[in-house]
């Protein structure tokens, strides 16, 4: 079994930043993929960022050059920074781990006011 736990949300005012972390643990193989995702009211779920066991990093276009994900394979921990936040960034934020299925934390409430 997998869990993980994210935690680091909260209320900020535009412009401000804030760091959220994903702790995993259970059977989490050696090599994974490690995202965040985010789900805004009255919205789909949608794809922030992806990084790999080895480094490789990949952004939604509405986040690039503001957020910035990366991993402590050693802690089994991913990160997300996310700097010059906007309202539109306003969501509860997922960590996932793909390690032959996907599996899903319980999220972390981000709001961002204007």
């Amino acid at each position: 079994q997998v869990q993980l736990v994210e935690s680091g949300g909260g209320l900020v005012q535009a412009g401000e930043s804030l760091r959220l972390s994903c702790a995993a643990s259970g059977s989490i193989g050696t090599v994974n993929t490690m995202a965040w995702y985010r789900q805004a009211p009255g919205k789909q779920r949608e794809f922030v960022a992806t990084i790999t066991a080895g480094g490789n990093t990949n952004y939604a276009d509405s986040v690039k050059g503001r957020f910035t994900i990366s991993r402590d394979n050693g802690k089994n921990r991913v990160y997300l920074q996310m700097n010059s936040l906007k309202p539109e960034d306003t969501a509860v934020y997922y960590c996932t781990l793909t390690f032959s299925r996907i599996f899903w934390g319980q999220g972390t409430q981000v709001t961002v006011s204007s």
